[in-house]
């Protein structure tokens, strides 16, 4: 009698035909990343998925079981969708490589469910829809993300020299105050550490928080935080130029300390965490104290 391949065997086999037929858009992807600051969380993903997959595995393994029926359709998706970028010739390049990599990640997915099922599926769903993170924007959709940083980081930093009592005028991009005039150009949207703070407040809602909502709320916060944060260095800068040093608007720390305010919005998250996770505890005991309440009340009635 014939054995059937084991369900690693199998995922390893269904992972070798989509890095043999898709390997060109994947080296294409981390050359991209190693070149680009706006891509360079990249490199994160795959590591980071594979981690949370690792810490979770043994709990969920007893619960292995195919699922080729839904396995199969997500697989025939994701051809569908490579298929389209292959077909649709008079797209761009960055479009074409986006769709390749988004109907990888989806094979990838299908492959997983085929193999181990929809149970142990859902319980690595985190890690499984975090693989989209290796698909690349296209150049269209990260020039308005930038454009959206740059409005944001103005505004942040037009609010921060008025509080302060610094006469500011804004002018779109452009910053003017006493002795200075400030452009919030496209390098200064941060967009490589504002990438890298999403990518970590992701993972570590996902390891420190239970409830779907406080895990939405605190990544959703992030996103304003990332803006505080390059509004808060352009402001800095600005103040230390014109008060201090003029050195300091084209020094080192223009250039290299975006890692000071990178830590400055990670404390805020982890903040915000602190907040969130002790928020879990107390309603965790509040429900286990009714519970005692509860069942109390059944063992002496009135």
């Amino acid at each position: 009698m014939t054995r059937s391949p084991s369900p690693q065997l199998s995922l390893a086999l269904l992972l070798a035909v989509s890095l043999l037929v898709g390997w060109r858009p994947l080296v294409h992807t981390f050359a991209l990343a190693l070149r680009d600051d706006a891509y360079t969380h990249i490199l994160l993903i795959l590591p980071i998925s594979a981690a949370l997959i690792f810490l979770e595995w043994h709990s969920l393994q007893p619960m292995v079981a195919a699922n080729v029926r839904i396995g199969s359709s997500i697989l025939a998706m994701a051809v569908l969708v490579a298929g389209f970028g292959r077909a649709w010739s008079s797209i761009s390049s960055d479009v074409q490589l986006s769709l390749a990599m988004l109907g990888l990640v989806i094979w990838w997915i299908g492959a997983f469910v085929l193999c181990f099922g929809t149970r142990v599926s859902r319980g690595l769903l985190f890690p499984l829809c975090f693989l989209f993170g290796v698909v690349p924007l296209p150049q269209v959709l990260l020039n308005e993300l930038v454009h959206l940083l740059q409005q944001g980081s103005a505004w942040t930093a037009s609010a921060l020299f008025a509080a302060i009592g610094v006469p500011v005028a804004q002018d779109g991009f452009l910053l003017t105050i006493p002795g200075l005039t400030v452009e919030v150009a496209k390098e200064c949207s941060s967009i490589r550490s504002s990438s890298m703070l999403l990518v970590t407040t992701m993972v570590l809602a996902q390891l420190l928080l239970r409830s779907p909502w406080r895990k939405a709320l605190v990544i959703a916060l992030a996103v304003p935080l990332s803006v505080a944060k390059n509004g808060l260095r352009i402001f800095t800068i600005a103040l230390l130029g014109t008060r201090v040093d003029p050195g300091y608007l084209t020094g080192r720390f223009h250039h290299e300390g975006g890692i000071v305010f990178f830590m400055i919005a990670l404390l805020g998250v982890f903040v915000l965490l602190w907040i969130l996770r002790r928020g879990e505890d107390l309603s965790q005991d509040l429900t286990l104290g009714d519970k005692a309440v509860e069942a109390n009340a059944h063992r002496h009635p009135c």
